[in-house]
């Protein structure tokens, strides 16, 4: 007897499942291929992305040699075909909406976060969010070779600001124009991430500027180089950097810190 033919709404879902594989699978080797994964995962865990698509790579290829009219499986039900579970949508929707999404992922370049989430995510001098205590801590012998973040992590150890007034600054990190405070201040920031995008926060000084800010338009990178002093705003007294140099720099290819 000729083997009966599969009814054709349950083909073309499974061509629906195919394309959701590999599409998914594209775009996560495409975040590593690009480094727009840097903007979306801390680096311990980009294996797991990478390993992941290719995964479904190697499982839409075995999908697509399972559908071939020659394939010794053609006469065969799939495995998964007598699976019963409960779904919210009807399969077909929920194909075409992961299709849509990985499609728009291919196609969207991720951006890292900036001023605009800092300021509604409000930028911090001390590491409270995500971890009360920093994480491989060293001190260094000269002020001027810490980074923002270490900065931040000193201040953490001990937070009087006055122990470090006079010390040198050279650090990186973007523009925020905070509104309160004064022209002549800006904030130099950076993103702090402990597992995604999803749980980063902003970390950063305030920098006394020798000229009023809209000469350091917000987002963009710079370099700062000045002396540590102390200074009172908002009624808090705060370590702040006074500034003797800013030259922009590009944007870091993996612009959060960890």
């Amino acid at each position: 007897m000729p083997t009966p033919r599969p009814p054709v709404s349950s083909s073309w879902l499974g061509y629906l499942d195919i394309a959701v594989v590999l599409v998914w699978g594209v775009l996560l080797l495409k975040y590593q291929v690009t480094g727009e994964i840097y903007f979306l995962l801390h680096p311990d865990y980009m294996w797991l992305a990478t390993s992941a698509g290719v995964g479904l790579l190697g499982l839409g290829g075995f999908l697509i040699w399972q559908a071939l009219p020659a394939s010794r499986f053609s006469s065969r039900r799939s495995p998964l075909a007598n699976v019963q579970h409960i779904s919210l949508f009807p399969r077909s929707f929920s194909c075409l909406l992961l299709i849509t999404v990985g499609v728009l992922g291919l196609v969207i370049t991720p951006r890292p976060f900036a001023s605009e989430i800092a300021l509604q995510r409000g930028v911090t001098d001390t590491l409270t969010m995500t971890r009360s205590q920093p994480q491989a801590f060293r001190a260094t012998n000269r002020p001027e070779e810490r980074s923002l973040i270490e900065w931040v992590r000193t201040l953490n150890v001990y937070p009087e600001p006055d122990a470090y007034a006079g010390q040198r600054a050279n650090v990186q990190g973007f523009v925020i124009h905070p509104n309160e405070l004064p022209n002549d201040y800006l904030m130099i920031s950076r993103f702090i991430i402990t597992c995604c995008a999803a749980d980063a926060y902003p970390v950063g000084l305030p920098v006394k500027l020798p000229k009023d800010r809209s000469a350091y338009p917000p987002d963009l990178w710079f370099q700062v180089q000045g002396e540590m002093m102390t200074e009172t705003l908002n009624g808090q007294r705060q370590l702040v950097i006074k500034a003797t140099s800013l030259e922009e720099i590009p944007e870091p290819r993996n612009p959060y810190d960890y």
